[in-house]
């Protein structure tokens, strides 16, 4: 668990979370912006299966809820890549659509790279951002990633074919610390 001083906090997904995520999570305008696992309508049968599982691989993966006050206000977690990218891992999350322009996802995005470099031994963390989410961009950025590069006609979501944004952290970089 990674915790500030006042109440917000990312920890791991735990049972009796299933109806505070599918509340939270199902939204469409979150999940245009995700992978195809994340899913929409996002119900409670959802919530179980990812809950059950999401952490069962822990030298792979690992997820987080956010919490904000006591609740639960999104999602943050990473996956190791497998093969000669061993040592990198793609980090995602997301914030439900009432907290967004908080700084929420900054907070946690910062708080899961803290613990991907003090617990794992990645040297390279890395986030894909569709071209239609600038605020996500901005997350990033704000968290010190640099942006390397626009991968044209990518990614297809929500009926469209986007370029998608690489945006990645190393260990040695001064805001990985």
């Amino acid at each position: 668990m990674e915790r500030s001083s006042d109440d917000f906090q990312i920890r791991l997904w735990q049972s009796g979370d299933e109806e505070a995520l599918t509340r939270i999570a199902n939204n469409r305008q979150i999940w245009r912006n995700l992978s195809d696992r994340f899913p929409h309508p996002y119900e409670l049968a959802h919530a179980d299966y990812w809950i059950a599982n999401a952490n069962l691989e822990s030298d792979r993966a690992r997820h987080f809820a956010i919490i904000l006050d006591g609740d639960i206000v999104g999602g943050v977690g990473f996956e190791r890549l497998r093969d000669l990218h061993t040592r990198t891992a793609e980090i995602g999350y997301w914030v439900g659509e009432p907290f967004w322009g908080a700084g929420i996802a900054t907070r946690a995005l910062r708080a899961a790279i803290r613990i991907n470099f003090r617990d794992y031994d990645f040297v390279r963390l890395q986030a894909g951002v569709l071209e239609w989410n600038p605020a996500s961009c901005r997350v990033l950025e704000k968290a010190g990633y640099s942006l390397e590069g626009r991968h044209r006609k990518q990614a297809y979501q929500d009926g469209e074919i986007c370029d998608q944004f690489l945006y990645a952290l190393l260990r040695e970089s001064p805001s990985s610390r």
